[in-house]
């Protein structure tokens, strides 16, 4: 059945909230624009004139298209050259979704999106639903076919696994670049001590290259370790260069509503670190390295526009 022009429209006002979804369930922008738009497909191909709230029906293939491909997803990640990580997304990027609770922020924080490799894809969907969209169980149960119980119960038994011992701790971007700042003036000093100091006892250091670019896959663990190695990642030379393809301009940033370093050469972002924080210190420092998760990045960057000077170059 053809969709009418309104049609279109009334589904490109809803396609932001549905990629924010995606996104949160598949950690990956172009694999949430992919679902998106096959559901977009599976809308044209049926009587769109008999459901009567599309909203709803959207909703519920992408989220189904969505399980199948974590599912799916598992298998592959099998043969993932080093450790998968989610893609990250610059700050006020659309795909990041609703952020107006602590909730919503949370669940597409770095670090929660890291943890929700632990759910199963049906833990995930519920959570994300619950936590980001708060869709009453009610709903969650119709679009996931099982019951209002158990939807209740798969997002308790979600939280319980996503808790980790620690206190989130919320920042706004002032904090954030100040944690960023201090992080590259010890990062950049060329002594461990400073980096020590900022880092919990227990901080760990894990990259995704995807096999595309040296990534450290197995984690540093313990601050001495995570410092030493830190230090060696930022100090610049001819190695550092030619990993990257010239010199990297270093600039602090928000990404997923955390502090995060980024790392441009020629207009093409190259590296993004996402650092977890906690009110002892620097948690974890996660670097996504793959150049096939840095594109939107690259796209938000160049099309924002940016004029400050970098805080290091390397």
């Amino acid at each position: 059945m053809a969709l009418i022009a309104s049609d279109v429209d009334r589904f490109e006002a809803a396609r932001p909230r549905l990629e924010a979804i995606a996104y949160r369930l598949l950690g990956s922008s172009g694999e949430a624009e992919d679902a998106v738009q096959e559901t977009f497909l599976r809308w044209q191909a049926a009587e769109a004139g008999r459901i009567e709230v599309p909203e709803a029906w959207w909703t519920k293939v992408l989220t189904n298209y969505c399980l199948n491909q974590l599912t799916s997803a598992r298998a592959r990640r099998e043969t993932y050259v080093g450790q998968w990580l989610p893609e990250p997304l610059l700050a006020g990027d659309p795909m990041l979704g609703p952020a107006d609770t602590a909730e919503q922020r949370e669940s597409v924080s770095y670090a929660v999106l890291v943890l929700m490799e632990r759910l199963s894809p049906g833990e995930r969907a519920v959570y994300v639903l619950r936590e980001a969209f708060d869709h009453p169980h009610r709903e969650i149960a119709e679009i996931l076919d099982i019951s209002e119980a158990a939807s209740q119960q798969t997002y308790h038994r979600a939280k319980k696994h996503l808790a980790d011992g620690r206190a989130r701790t919320e920042i706004d971007e002032a904090a954030a670049r100040r944690i960023v700042e201090e992080f590259l003036a010890a990062a950049t000093s060329g002594r461990t001590e400073p980096l020590v100091q900022l880092l919990t006892q227990d901080a760990i250091a894990i990259g995704d290259g995807g096999g595309k670019v040296p990534a450290r896959a197995k984690a540093f663990e313990g601050a001495v370790a995570v410092a030493t190695f830190l230090r060696g990642l930022f100090k610049a030379g001819p190695a550092q260069r030619a990993i990257v393809g010239g010199t990297a301009e270093i600039y602090a940033i928000t990404a997923n509503g955390g502090p995060a370093v980024l790392a441009i050469v020629d207009g093409r972002v190259v590296g993004l670190l996402c650092l977890e924080v906690s009110a002892d210190g620097i948690v974890a420092v996660r670097s996504q390295v793959n150049p096939d998760k840095l594109v939107r990045a690259t796209e938000r960057w160049a099309a924002e526009g940016h004029d400050e000077a970098p805080l290091h170059t390397l």
